[in-house]
């Protein structure tokens, strides 16, 4: 090959490629000669990468443009493309409103909302917004922070058990980007998932591909042999070495975990994929046919395994328990997060207050809402939670105990509509705006306990200077009842997430 890259002739003569002069060997090495040809001179290889990396920037901004033009035919901007032509927009102004800041238990008035570059830039005095804002009158209506479901499975809820079980993933997964949207459009901005295989669905929703609520990925529930993540049939017992992971393993659903050394192994296969906090299983469930709820799940030291292998990452271990033993196990262990916990008993109780520990409860009440078994064994472990439920609110809401509000909606395609209604519910137990508090400033204070692998680390579910601008404008009053919650299609005038307006039906 010749300095161009072109192939040379093998005989005495050469020739160059690019200006086609042939010259002979003796002629090119004599130092007296004169070299017809200076391709491959110093000074013109450095002309010719100037003039390459013109071609390719020219090529670049080119292609760019054509592809930026593909995406907006599409109406599918991508999530950076936003971000470098959001700065040349004018903020926009929401006027004519009162709001719940998503902190101090009543509605507030006198101030506009400023939102620019996805974040709440600024509350100002009504009437003193920037001259140049995009104005949007609520007229009069109540300014809510978009809601969180600190409680969901954003792959699980739009299939039926047997289909996850059985049906194809990418069923699954198109299942679940279905329902993305219709979360959102519920005024659920953002979701905690904490089970299942939510990676691609997380990173579709953020780079603009599809709507959706913004995701904090566990990742597979990291489950004991027998644990309510163990969703084998008997038929494939016993496992033996040689055997490979299950179906619910392969999709990513559940990680079947015994001992410390697999512990660390499959919490840390979770942070490899993104998982923003990790979930265990430290007792017994509803949906699971074979661990009775009263089961403990997990030794303390395969549980201090998992809480390690997440606190050298800078996260934070959540767990599914209903009875006190599994609670107390799992607080003795470092976990921060109880997900359930409605058999808690008085002293339990008190401990996750003293321990600084977060709730995380659902209203399981097993009502028209509820999730639907079919199984005897399972209906009567619904009925046993649901006994506990009322309780559980009262008195960690009288302890003082943290708390944040979750569904819980799984294998239920028509119940995830409930979403709202199950928020609702809540005022049932506290005010209204306390129980929306749960959904919002609460929920976002647990969701910054990921730390350095929070995947949004900025204020959610308040309404204050930088915070993220996920906003609803709703037709009701949170005073009163958050009954209109139940109705979003009706009731949700106006949905804002980073700033950017998903639904507008002011008038």
């Amino acid at each position: 090959m010749d300095a161009h890259g072109a192939p040379a002739d093998p005989g005495d003569d050469t020739m160059c490629m690019v200006c086609y002069t042939q010259t002979s060997d003796r002629e090119a090495l004599s130092p007296a000669g004169i070299k017809p040809c200076l391709c491959g001179a110093a000074i013109t290889r450095a002309a010719m990468r100037r003039i390459e990396a013109d071609l390719s920037r020219r090529e670049f901004l080119g292609g760019s443009a054509a592809v930026l033009a593909l995406f907006a035919g599409l109406g599918l901007q991508p999530t950076h493309v936003q971000a470098q032509t959001a700065g040349a927009r004018p903020p926009l102004l929401l006027t004519n409103l009162r709001f719940f800041d998503g902190r101090m238990p009543r509605l507030q008035t006198g101030r506009d909302i400023v939102v620019r570059d996805g974040r709440i830039e600024a509350l100002v005095p009504t009437g003193q917004g920037p001259a140049e804002a995009q104005r949007i009158d609520c007229g009069g209506r109540t300014v809510i922070p978009g809601l969180i479901d600190a409680h969901w499975h954003a792959t699980l809820v739009g299939v039926s058990q047997v289909a996850a079980m059985t049906q194809d993933v990418g069923f699954v997964h198109l299942m679940a980007g279905r329902q993305a949207g219709a979360t959102l459009m519920r005024g659920f901005t953002t979701v905690r998932d904490v089970g299942g295989p939510s990676f691609g669905l997380k990173l579709a929703i953020d780079r603009g591909v599809i709507d959706g609520p913004r995701i904090y990925p566990s990742g597979a529930m990291v489950s004991q042999t027998s644990g309510h993540g163990d969703f084998r049939f008997l038929s494939e017992l016993p496992r033996m070495p040689q055997d490979g992971p299950s179906y619910t393993e392969r999709m990513g659903a559940a990680a079947i975990a015994d001992g410390r050394d697999e512990v660390l192994r499959r919490t840390r296969e979770q942070l490899m994929r993104g998982a923003s906090q990790i979930k265990i299983m430290a007792g017994g469930g509803v949906a699971s046919m074979y661990d009775p709820l009263d089961a403990t799940q997990y030794l303390e030291e395969e549980m201090k395994a998992a809480v390690q292998a997440a606190a050298d990452w800078g996260t934070y271990v959540c767990a599914h328990v209903y009875t006190s033993q599994g609670i107390q196990r799992a607080i003795r262990a470092g976990v921060k997060s109880i997900e359930h916990g409605q058999l808690a008993d008085s002293a339990t109780i008190r401990l996750m207050r003293d321990e600084g520990v977060w709730w995380s409860i659902q209203p399981f009440l097993a009502d028209e809402d509820a999730n639907k078994y079919t199984d005897p064994a399972s209906i009567a472990k619904q009925q046993q939670v649901a006994s506990g439920t009322e309780r559980a609110f009262r008195e960690g809401r009288s302890l003082g105990v943290k708390m944040a509000f979750g569904t819980d909606i799984l294998f239920n395609p028509q119940g995830a509509a409930s979403q709202g209604r199950q928020l609702a519910k809540l005022a049932r137990f506290m005010a209204p705006l306390e129980a929306l508090r749960l959904a919002t400033g609460s929920a976002g204070e647990l969701l910054a306990l990921s730390g350095p692998r929070n995947p949004y680390p900025a204020p959610l579910g308040v309404i204050a200077e930088g915070a993220l601008a996920d906003l609803l404008v709703v037709d009701g009053d949170p005073s009163k009842d958050l009954a209109f919650l139940g109705t979003p299609e009706q009731s949700l005038k106006l949905i804002m997430k980073d700033g950017r307006i998903h639904k507008q039906a002011l008038a």
